[in-house]
């Protein structure tokens, strides 16, 4: 069983920075890439950042220059830190692996962005 649980969610004002945190079960989470996705209120649910398991990262054009994703494979845990945060950034972002076929989901933490 996959468990994954994000952490670091909350109010920030615009040009505020978070760090969120997704703490993943077992032993197997270095063999896998990791992403970060988000969902807004009445969008869909979008691919924000993914790492592979060598660290290579890709960012979604919103994101690029403001958002960091890294991994601690000793910790079984994936970060992104978000600087420069926008009230677009609102959203609840999930934590997500694919593996063996299967998609797997944290619970997600909520982010607001506002004034």
């Amino acid at each position: 069983q996959v468990q994954l649980v994000e952490s670091g969610g909350g109010l920030v004002q615009p040009g505020g920075s978070l760090r969120l945190s997704c703490a993943a079960s077992g032993s197997i989470f270095s063999r896998y890439a990791m992403d970060w996705y988000r969902q807004a209120p009445g969008n869909e649910r979008e691919l924000v950042a993914s790492i592979t398991t060598e660290g290579n990262t890709n960012y979604a054009d919103s994101v690029k220059g403001r958002f960091t994703i890294s991994r601690d494979n000793a910790k079984n845990t994936v970060y992104m830190q978000m600087n420069s945060l926008k009230p677009d950034d609102t959203a609840v972002y999930y934590c997500h692996v694919i593996i063996s076929w299967h998609n797997y989901w944290g619970q997600g933490t909520r982010v607001t962005v506002s004034s």
